[in-house]
Parts: C-alpha cells; sequence; structure tokens
C-alpha cells in the first residue's frame, strides 16, 4: 500500500533518537574556549531558513524553529520545561532568517548537567503537538495581523521594503511568512520540514565558553542521532532589477511618517570592497551613531525626528540594537536608508533629504578628511560587536558561512589600516546608487504623499526656532530636490493588506 507524504514522514519522524547514526564530525564544530568563562555557550547551526519555505507555505521554518524551542519534548510537556528552566537561570531560543537557523542556549557550568537534557530533547526529541502548533500559529499570525502592523511603523515599513527589493526571489517574504500562509501550516508540514532540513549532515554545533572535551564528544554523539539528509541547494537569489524609485506607500492610520529604503547589493561581508564600502557607510548612516551623517542632517540639525542610519547588511530589529546582529547571514545582502518617523507634514522633506546625501555620496565620494575620521573610528568601534561569548560565537557561525578565514572581527581592524580612500570611493561607485530604488512609506496621508511624489511638488519646511542662515540655505533646494517617480512605479495599500497573503 502506498503510504502518503504525511504519514511518511511521521514514521520517519518517530524513529528520530531510537536509532543513533553516526556522531557528527567534531571537525565540522566551531569552537570558542574561554576558560575563564564560568558559562557555556551553545549556537547550534542549521542551514535552512525561510528561503526554504514551501510556496504557500510562508512561515514555515520559523514555525518549525519556533516549534522547536518554545515547545514540548517527547519527555517533558512546555509548561515542565519551563519550570525545570527557571531555577537554572538558564535558557534557550531559536533565531531563524533568510538562510540561517540557530538553536542557542546559555548555562552555568555548574548548571550544564541539569541544563543539557533539556537543550538536547528540544533539538532530538521534539514532541510536535497540535496544541503547541496552535499557540504558536496563533502567535505569529498575532505578530503579523496586529504587532507588525498596529505597533510599530518602522518595522512595518522595513518588512515592506524587504518584500518589495526581494520580490520573485526566495527572499521574497519575511521570515514570519504571511498570515494566510502561516494559517495554513499543519502537523504533517512542520514534521516534514523537519526530517527533511534539521539532519545531521546539515547541522555546524558551535560551543563557546568554559566547556571540556567531554562536552564536545557528548554533542557530537547526540547530534548524530539527527536524521540523515544530504543539504537542501536553494539557487541564489536574484532579486528583480530596479526601474527607477519604486514606492509603496502603506495607507495606516499613523501619528508620523515612517521612511526605509534600499536596494539589493552583491558586496558580502570578508571580501576586501566589503570593509571598503563599510567605511562610506559608516561615515553617511552608522546605526546609533549622532555623528553620521544622516544624523546630522536630519536629526541634530532640523530636529525632525529620533534618528537616520544606513546598512550594506541586513539589520532586523533595529529599533531593539546597539550593535550589529549575529546569525542573519544571507548570499545577497542589502543597502537600507532609515528614516524614523517625522511629522506627517515633512515626510516629503524628509525623504528628500536623505535622497540628497545619497545622491551627494554617491557623485562625489568620501573627503580625505571624511575618510580618514570615519576608518579611525571603526577600527574601535568594532570592538565593541561582541563583548560576550556568545556573540563572539555568533560571529565564528557567521565566518564559516561567509568563508572567512580567521576572524571577521579581527580582519575589520586590520583592514580599516590598510583601506585607501581611493578603494572606499571605488567601492561606492561599484555599489551605491541614486534613481534606482525601492521606497517603503507608513502614513496615514498615503493618497496625498502619492500625488505629491508624481508632481514634485515643493516640500519647504518650518521650524519654530530660529535656525543657522545655511540650514535655511539648504532647506531651499531640499524642499525642490527631483525625486522622479512614474505613476506605474507607486502603489498605495492599505495596512490590512500587508502581510496578509
Amino acid at each position: 500500500m502506498k503510504l502518503t507524504a504525511g504519514i511518511a514522514a511521521l514514521l520517519v519522524f518517530f524513529a528520530v533518537g531510537e536509532v543513533g547514526g553516526q556522531p557528527v564530525n567534531t571537525n565540522t564544530f566551531v569552537l570558542l574556549p574561554v576558560k575563564n568563562d564560568p558559562t557555556i555557550s551553545f549556537r547550534i547551526w542549521f542551514k535552512v531558513g525561510s528561503q526554504n519555505d514551501p510556496v504557500g507555505k510562508e512561515g514555515l521554518a520559523y514555525v518549525t524553529g519556533q516549534m522547536l524551542s518554545d515547545a514540548s519534548t517527547q519527555t517533558l510537556p512546555y509548561a515542565q520545561i519551563i519550570d525545570k528552566l527557571y531555577p537554572l537561570a538558564a535558557g534557550y531560543s531559536a533565531s531563524v532568517s533568510v538562510e540561517m537557523t540557530i538553536l542557542s542556549g546559555r548555562v552555568h557550568k555548574d548548571n550544564l548537567e541539569a541544563f543539557y537534557p533539556l537543550f538536547r530533547d528540544a533539538i532530538l526529541l521534539p514532541a510536535f503537538t497540535q496544541e503547541d502548533l496552535d499557540r504558536i500559529k496563533s502567535q505569529t499570525i498575532n505578530y503579523l495581523e496586529n504587532t507588525l502592523r498596529y505597533s510599530s511603523d518602522e518595522e512595518l515599513g522595513k518588512a515592506v521594503l524587504y518584500n518589495d527589493v526581494c520580490a520573485g526571489s526566495r527572499y521574497g517574504h519575511t521570515v514570519s511568512g504571511t498570515a494566510a500562509a502561516v494559517k495554513s501550516i499543519a502537523l504533517d508540514d512542520v514534521r516534514a520540514f523537519y526530517v527533511t532540513h534539521f539532519t545531521r549532515d546539515n547541522v555546524v554545533p558551535g560551543l563557546g565558553g568554559g566547556y571540556g572535551d567531554a562536552l564536545v564528544t557528548r554533542l557530537a554523539a547526540d547530534l548524530g542521532s539527527l536524521p540523515s539528509g544530504a543539504p537542501v541547494q536553494v539557487p541564489l537569489s536574484a532579486p528583480v532589477p530596479l526601474n527607477g524609485f519604486c514606492v509603496t506607500i502603506v495607507d495606516k492610520d499613523a501619528p508620523a511618517t515612517a521612511i526605509s529604503m534600499g536596494f539589493p547589493i552583491r558586496a558580502l561581508r570578508g571580501e576586501r570592497e566589503w570593509y571598503a564600502l563599510a567605511i562610506a557607510n559608516s561615515w553617511l548612516g552608522e546605526h546609533r551613531n549622532s555623528s553620521s551623517h544622516l544624523y546630522q542632517v536630519i536629526r541634530e540639525a532640523r530636529g525632525l525626528n529620533y534618528g537616520d542610519y544606513s546598512y550594506i547588511e541586513n539589520y532586523p530589529q533595529g529599533g531593539m540594537r546597539h550593535v550589529p546582529p549575529q546569525n542573519v547571514s544571507r548570499r545577497v545582502q542589502l543597502f537600507e536608508i532609515w528614516i524614523r518617523p517625522v511629522p506627517l507634514e515633512n515626510g516629503f522633506f524628509a525623504l528628500r533629504a536623505a535622497l540628497r546625501e545619497l545622491k551627494s555620496l554617491v557623485d562625489n565620494g568620501l573627503s580625505e578628511e571624511q575618510f580618514q575620521q570615519t576608518r579611525a573610528f571603526l577600527k574601535k568601534y568594532v570592538m565593541h560587536y561582541a563583548a560576550s561569548t556568545m556573540e563572539r560565537l555568533g560571529y565564528a557561525l557567521d565566518d564559516r558561512f561567509y568563508g572567512i578565514e580567521g576572524s571577521h572581527l579581527e580582519r575589520f581592524r586590520t583592514m580599516m589600516d590598510e583601506i585607501s580612500r581611493d578603494e572606499v570611493n571605488a567601492a561606492i561607485r561599484t555599489h551605491l546608487q541614486f534613481g534606482r530604488m525601492q521606497i517603503a512609506i507608513v502614513s496615514k496621508i498615503g493618497a496625498a504623499f502619492r500625488d505629491a511624489l508624481l508632481a514634485g511638488t515643493p516640500s519647504p519646511i518650518s521650524y519654530k526656532t530660529p535656525k543657522p542662515e545655511d540650514v535655511l540655505t539648504a532647506d531651499k533646494e531640499i524642499a525642490v530636490f527631483p525625486v522622479r517617480v512614474k505613476e506605474e512605479n507607486v502603489r498605495v495599500v492599505p495596512v490590512t493588506e500587508v502581510l496578509a497573503r
């Protein structure tokens, strides 16, 4: 009798853990021993992410990750797992991105024997119960339909931007998926996804801190009981080339206007050219840095918002971070400018101001003074990127993803001494552009914003307090700075339709 795919997957699933496989080769481990660290950090990387979501099941990778970290195992119900973790002052979680899924945990070494079986069973013996799936789906749908749409205009704008930039590629949906797709996910989908992608041939275990050799051997043996199966190769995503400025305006009853804009770039961490581009980007809009140029122009000189930043790598949840995240690596990166919410009447002015500064950078590059100051700053600042063992372990896994020999963080500092201004300006000419860009705007005056864009309507600004003459002079230029948008390249979308399907 022919088995259905769901039943076949279920039989494979229940075989996991019953018949041990070959131990995972310890040569594949990423190890970061720190003898004076009393804690042990785990980062177990599976080479799978939202790019592996089947069409119509967008969000399956994310839901599967949560079913490993926030759900019952075959040995314990979820409530008892929480009760056991609490007195250990320890925990574990799943982080799912486009190309990486990380199961991470951290524990004091004195509590390792109590913690490790809980963490191990979460990975090897998930229960995959309907109750857990219903809860996790409900949480995910609530995030998509309520939290993302209505509590953070900034994250909403970023999600729209990423989807638009990557439309037509395997990157072209948010990691959490869409509301309709998540609602359609069944237990058989999760089980099949697990046995296909969470295999012993698709795992890179990471350990950091005060562990011993015995833990490496133990983890290698335990991970050997994962299902067998070669990694699923996903073709490199190729976003559709942009034709001028392409604008999506999310029409939402919001008190301010949030703006994100960007385009795909091919520069990747580890390449010399990437470090040159990092200098240019830091000068333009280093995250959370008040001395960067966009911050000075839009916030410091004009007081329009909380901050203005730019990026040459994927930077999710920027409002919650002060330094770059780990383990969101991808083979195609994104240049992004993030304009935090500005008053409704100043939305078009802020957009023009940011684009004007980008065009100036593309046309003129960095001056010698700007170059020297920025690379000196970055050489010191990068030392703050990974303050903990867990963060350094995350960077070590990213080094493996990008094929970086040694350490990206060390290479970063070395490159600040080697990179020339000519290399920086060449990287700007190669990777940055003006005139071909996706723009995402969240505003309650969507139709009016669209009409102003298409007509090129001037957007003068006024202040309640006096401003220096040089600011007022620049304002006159910004107010009429040309942002030419074709009618077919601008759309207004009701917030209720965003991430729905």
